[in-house]
């Protein structure tokens, strides 16, 4: 009998909404999760170390780990620190940094991971991959999905704004992502998966679509579902395709050749999506997403976060040699630097000021 049908790996519990932080124990107590409430729970120095005083009565068989940053060495550290604890799952409580690390040294040890996210800088909160600073730089480590995600949208408006400003740009940059995605299908014949794509377009779509702002419930909702999905979406096509093309390539170009002077990573992927858009000839949806995200207060041109015309040309002409063997917008035109000069000063006449 053929197989009709097929496994997503996902979270078994996804908890979004105002307050959702004060039943994160009901969550720890689901026996697919925990089963004697020994948790190994993991916290930055700021918003995880002050949530900790909170949570920490509701939780008594936990043992807290502070996290110095977000290094393989402060990863591997910490899996070498809970080894020996005979824990049920991993908790990570606090931004990216530290979910990463979590996510990794709960691979390392073979424990679940329970995401508990204190702003939605990105999306990789969800996702099967810890990006974690090595002595190369930066590095993408396979991991398992977080086996529980819990979002507390009252949290999330605590943090600072520019976090949830920089989620938006990593979301809506899956638009552009799949674009890529679909040329490369075209052009090289590389296999789409339907459904990953259908997931992470339309998650960018939500985010794009919706009237609401960042101070909004209605809206960081939406945008925490849209972060989640994709991380489900990468889960589903094995690798970062479904949110990840042009945008991202100009996104680590630009850590990679200016570190000290690198923007958010939402935002560089949102002004990179919306410069792609326009490489691909989609002018109309290059010009309204660089709308939305000003909308949002991101940034839309590279003036806007400290770079210099030259400097972004130079940041494009780089590009594809941050993915070897990923074929974008980018690598389909192969540019050269006048031609990116003039395509650049028509992009920044049809978006306008």
């Amino acid at each position: 009998m053929p197989v009709l049908t097929r496994l997503i790996p996902s979270p078994v519990v996804v908890d979004i909404r105002p307050g959702a932080l004060d039943d994160l124990a009901f969550v720890l107590a689901d026996e697919r999760i925990s089963q004697s409430g020994k948790l190994a729970v993991a916290v930055s120095g700021g918003s995880g170390a002050r949530l900790r005083e909170r949570i920490a009565p509701s939780l008594p068989g936990a043992t807290w780990y502070e996290v110095g940053g977000g290094t393989i060495d402060d990863a591997v550290r910490l899996a070498n620190d809970i080894k020996a604890g005979h824990y049920d799952a991993v908790v990570g409580l606090g931004g990216g940094k530290i979910i990463d690390c979590a996510k990794f040294a709960a691979a390392r040890v073979g424990l679940p991971l329970v995401a508990v996210a204190t702003n939605l800088a990105h999306d990789g909160l969800c996702s099967p991959v810890a990006t974690l600073d090595n002595d190369a730089g930066r590095g993408s480590y396979g991991v398992p999905n977080p086996i529980a995600v819990v979002i507390d949208l009252n949290v999330i408006r605590e943090a600072p704004v520019r976090f949830v400003r920089s989620g938006i740009g990593d979301a809506i940059s899956n638009i552009s992502a799949v674009a890529d995605w679909e040329l490369a299908n075209r052009v090289n014949g590389e296999k789409i998966d339907g459904l990953a794509a259908a997931m992470a377009r339309q998650a960018g779509e939500a985010v794009l679509r919706h009237p609401g702002g960042v101070g909004h419930d209605g809206f960081l909702q939406v945008l925490a579902e849209a972060l989640v999905l994709t991380g489900i979406a990468m889960s589903v096509s094995g690798d970062s395709r479904p949110s990840s093309g042009a945008c991202h390539e100009i996104n680590h170009a630009f850590d990679l050749l200016f570190p000290k002077r690198a923007a958010a990573h939402g935002e560089q992927c949102g002004l990179g999506a919306a410069f792609a858009m326009y490489l691909r000839g989609a002018h109309e949806e290059s010009a309204y997403m660089a709308e939305v995200l000003r909308r949002h207060g991101l940034p839309v041109l590279p003036e806007e976060i400290g770079f210099t015309t030259d400097e972004f040309v130079r940041v494009v002409e780089y590009a594809p040699e941050t993915r070897p063997g990923r074929y974008t917008i980018l690598e389909h035109l192969d540019l050269t630097t006048d031609q990116i000069k003039d395509i650049y000063s028509d992009y920044v006449k049809a978006i306008g000021s």
